[in-house]
C-alpha cells in the first residue's frame, strides 16, 4: 500500500488538555515528517452526529491521508475499532457511525479491516483513551506505508455501522429537513440542500416561510447573514450547499430554539 504524506484528526477531546498533544507525539515518533492537519477538536463530547457532519463535510477539501477521527461515547466497550478504504483514502476510528458519512462523500467503502492486531498498538492500552493508544498508531503504521490487511480482521463491508441520512424531502411546494448541526456562531445548517431552492419557488430575495414545530417566521432567502440588520435573522445558502439560518450578529440556534436533530420545514411566502 502507498504512503500517505498527511493525516488529518478530528475529535471531541477540547483543547484544555493533552490528550491532543499525545496523540500528535504519537503520530510523530511512528511516522516522522507526515504532515498532521487537525480538522477539529471541539466537536461537542459525544456528539457522534455532529462529529460525523462534520469529518463529511470537510473531507472533500483534504489531500488524500489517513483521516483519524475519534467522537467514541463507547470507549472501552465491545465496539469495534475500524480502518475504511474509501475513495484515495483511509478512515480510522470507532465503528459507531461516525465514519459513515465521510466514506459516502468519498464514493463508499472498498473494503475495512477490524483493529486487532495488537502488535501496531501502544501498550499498555488505556480502556478510555483508544485515540492515543489504538487508533493514532495505526493510521501512523498505514501513513508510512502499511497495508490494511495488516490492522486486523477484514469486515464485510455490510455490517460497518452507518448513522442514517439525515431527513431530506420536497414534496408539494415545502422542503422539510433537519437541523444537521450548529456552529459556534449559532448558525443552524437544515440538511435541505440549496439545490431545491428551485422546486420552492425560491431565489435569492424571496421571502421564505420556516416552520419549526408550532412557529412559524418568514425571513428573506439572501446569500450571505451580513445581507440584514445586526438582530435579523436570515436563511442563506452555507459554504456546504445547504440552507441556514443565522441571526447576524446573534445566535440562531438559541433564538429559535432549534437543536441539533429539530425538524423544519420550508416553503416559499405566497404574495400579499
Amino acid at each position: 500500500m502507498a504512503s500517505f504524506d498527511c493525516i488529518t484528526f478530528l475529535t471531541d477531546y477540547g483543547l484544555e488538555d493533552g490528550f491532543v498533544a499525545a496523540c500528535h507525539g504519537v503520530a510523530a515518533r511512528i511516522a516522522p515528517g507526515t504532515g498532521l492537519i487537525d480538522i477539529t477538536h471541539l466537536v461537542p463530547p459525544g456528539d457522534v452526529r455532529r462529529g460525523a457532519a462534520v469529518l463529511a463535510q470537510t473531507i472533500p477539501y483534504l489531500p488524500p491521508g489517513v483521516h483519524v477521527a475519534v467522537v467514541d461515547p463507547g470507549v472501552g466497550t465491545a465496539r469495534r475499532g475500524i480502518a475504511v478504504a474509501a475513495g484515495d483514502s483511509v478512515l480510522v476510528g470507532p465503528d459507531n457511525g461516525l465514519l459513515s458519512w465521510a466514506v459516502a462523500a468519498l464514493g463508499g467503502a472498498t473494503a475495512a479491516c477490524q483493529l486487532t492486531n495488537g502488535e501496531l498498538w501502544l501498550h499498555p492500552v488505556s480502556p478510555t483513551f483508544h485515540g492515543r493508544d489504538i487508533f493514532t498508531p495505526v493510521a501512523a503504521h498505514l501513513a508510512s506505508g502499511g497495508d490494511l490487511a495488516s490492522v486486523g480482521t477484514p469486515i464485510d463491508l455490510a455490517d460497518l455501522v452507518t448513522l442514517p441520512a439525515p431527513t431530506s424531502r420536497v414534496h408539494d411546494g415545502e422542503a422539510e429537513g433537519e437541523v444537521m448541526s450548529v456552529d459556534r456562531f449559532g448558525n443552524v445548517q437544515l440538511s435541505i440542500a440549496a439545490s431545491d431552492a428551485d422546486r420552492l419557488g425560491l431565489g435569492f430575495g424571496s421571502p421564505v416561510v420556516v416552520r419549526c414545530g408550532r412557529r412559524q417566521l418568514t425571513v428573506p432567502y439572501l446569500e450571505t447573514f451580513a445581507a440584514v440588520a445586526p438582530g435579523e435573522i436570515v436563511a442563506f445558502t452555507d459554504s456546504a450547499g445547504l440552507i441556514s439560518l443565522a441571526v447576524n450578529g446573534g445566535d440562531a440556534a438559541e433564538q429559535l430554539g432549534l437543536p441539533p436533530g429539530a425538524h423544519v420545514r420550508l416553503s416559499a411566502a405566497m404574495p400579499a
